[in-house]
C-alpha cells in the first residue's frame, strides 16, 4: 500500500461514504446501493492486493480501474430502464451531491504532496474541478430555494462542471503511466491505483458523471414539457 497519511486516507474514505449517501437520497434504491457497494468492495479488494499496479500489462491496468464504472454509466442510461431509473431521481440531490468534489480535490492535493500524483492533478495545477464543488450550494440555493436561475441557469451549471471533470479526466489518463502517458514523467498518476484510493475512479468518478447526465437529460425533458418555463420547481 502507498505511504500516504492516515488523516488523508480517512478523509477519503469519509468522501466516499459521502459521495454514496448524496446517490442514495436522490434515488432512495437500495439496490442501487447494495449494487456500488459490491463493486466498491471488488475493486477494494484488487487495490489492495496490488492488481492496478501491475506494469506491462495489455490492456493496461489502469484501464480496467476507471473504464468499467465509465462504460456501466453510459450503458445503462441507453437503456430503457436506467433511463426511467435517472428521471425518477431527485434533481435537488443530484446537483447537492457535487459538493463532494471540494473534499476530493483537497485530498488530490495532499496525495500529490506525498508524491503519488502530479500536480497538474491538483487545484495547483491544471485542475479546476473544485469549482465544482464550490459553486453547488450556491447553485443550489439559487435554484432551488430562491428560483433566482431557471432551467436554463442549472442546465448550463451541469454543462460547465462536466467539462471540468472531462478535462481532470483526461489528465489523469495521460498522467498515468501507461502506453499512453503524455504527461507527468517526473511524477505519474500513481495513487489512485492504491487502497482505497482506487474508489475515486472507480466509483466516485463514475457516479459524479452519472448525476450530470442524469441532471441534464432531466432538465432537457423539463424544458420541452414546460414549454420554456424558466424556475426550477422541483
Amino acid at each position: 500500500m502507498a505511504e500516504i497519511s492516515i488523516p488523508v486516507t480517512i478523509g477519503f474514505v469519509l468522501t466516499t461514504v459521502a459521495t454514496l449517501w448524496f446517490f442514495y437520497q436522490s434515488a432512495k434504491s437500495r439496490n442501487a446501493l447494495f449494487g456500488i457497494l459490491v463493486w466498491m468492495t471488488l475493486v477494494g479488494v484488487l487495490g489492495f492486493i496490488g492488481f492496478y499496479q501491475v506494469e506491462n500489462m495489455t490492456p493496461p491496468a489502469f484501464l480496467f480501474l476507471l473504464g468499467p464504472g465509465l462504460l456501466f454509466v453510459f450503458l445503462y442510461l441507453l437503456t430503457a430502464r436506467g433511463r426511467r431509473f435517472g428521471d425518477k431521481q431527485s434533481l435537488k440531490w443530484l446537483t447537492m451531491l457535487h459538493i463532494v468534489r471540494i473534499p476530493v480535490e483537497i485530498v488530490l492535493y495532499y496525495v500529490f504532496l506525498e508524491g503519488y500524483i502530479p500536480d497538474l492533478m491538483t487545484f495547483d495545477g491544471y485542475n479546476f474541478d473544485i469549482v465544482s464543488g464550490l459553486s453547488a450550494p450556491v447553485i443550489y440555493y439559487a435554484a432551488f430555494v430562491k428560483n433566482w436561475i431557471g432551467k436554463k441557469g442549472l442546465l448550463i451549471w451541469n454543462f460547465v462542471c462536466l467539462g471540468l471533470l472531462v478535462n481532470i479526466l483526461t489528465i489523469a489518463v495521460l498522467s498515468a503511466p501507461t502506453s499512453l502517458q503524455m504527461l507527468a514523467f517526473d511524477q505519474p498518476n500513481i495513487g489512485v491505483t492504491f487502497f482505497p484510493f482506487v474508489w475515486l475512479p472507480a466509483v466516485i468518478v463514475p457516479i459524479v458523471l452519472y448525476s450530470h447526465l442524469v441532471s441534464i437529460r432531466q432538465l432537457l425533458r423539463l424544458g420541452k414539457e414546460n414549454n420554456g418555463v424558466s424556475k426550477v420547481n422541483l
